[in-house]
């Protein structure tokens, strides 16, 4: 009964109210964001949810979109701002996700929703990670919980 009914009542409620009270933050930071790295504000990116339907997840945007000379995206590193690496370790570039969670893509508490290009290397225990909603921000300090 708490997985079912009540966990998406507190999650839609929690993340109602954290978007209530956070919503100057998050205005603040989308016109940083906009002046700093341009346009778009959010960061878009499918990923795969709950019984394994894909879903788009909002994050702010951390890296620019410089090209070289052929028009190719210049590699990660190179479009990494200070200021994106800022909301990266801070963890203020995932605060969109509350969206997600308001909409029932994701949670407050589950596991981290991996890049849909995974999907087909999944072993039959890795898969029962879909059997929950993903949850939305990093909250381990293990270093190895970046990379998931």
């Amino acid at each position: 009964m708490y997985k079912k009914y009540i966990k998406r009542i507190l999650d839609f409620t929690l993340s109602l109210l954290a978007l209530i009270i956070l919503s100057p933050l998050l205005l603040i930071i989308a016109i940083l964001v906009r002046i700093k790295l341009g346009s778009p504000v959010i960061f878009k990116q499918e990923r795969p949810g709950k019984d394994e339907k894909i879903f788009t997840l909002y994050k702010f945007r951390t890296m620019t979109d410089e090209t070289d000379e052929n028009g190719n995206l210049l590699p990660d590193s190179k479009r990494l701002t200070k200021f994106g690496k800022t909301l990266r370790s801070t963890s203020l570039d995932e605060l969109p996700e509350l969206v997600n969670i308001l909409k029932g893509d994701m949670s407050i508490v589950g596991p981290r929703p991996l890049l849909v290009q995974y999907l087909p290397y999944y072993t039959e225990k890795e898969r029962h990670r879909h059997d929950v909603r993903p949850r939305t921000y990093r909250v381990s300090t293990n270093k190895w919980e970046k990379y998931s």
